[in-house]
């Protein structure tokens, strides 16, 4: 790409074509902002639901935990009961 000259010419501020490579640069960015808008409303909604999932699984682990240690110490206080430990 050539050089554009630093004192302008023809009486225009700028070269002509620069002003509409300047609006499509405008225009980009104001697509993308948008853009990064939206991809942080997402990711936001996202951090929440993994958050709601891991709670709802950590809560189903614990029960599941305490379901089974319940469970074994039933066995076990019924084993004893059968064989006369206690």
């Amino acid at each position: 790409m050539p050089d554009i000259p630093v004192e302008p010419y023809g009486g225009a501020r700028y070269p002509s074509d620069m002003e509409a490579r300047v609006a499509v640069l405008e225009q980009i960015a104001r697509a993308t902002a948008a853009s990064l808008d939206r991809i942080e409303r997402r990711l936001e909604t996202v951090a929440t639901d993994q958050l709601s999932d891991f709670r709802r699984l950590l809560g189903m682990m614990l029960g599941a935990t305490g379901t089974v240690l319940a469970a074994l110490t039933g066995l076990l206080g019924v084993m004893a009961h059968g064989f006369h430990w206690l």
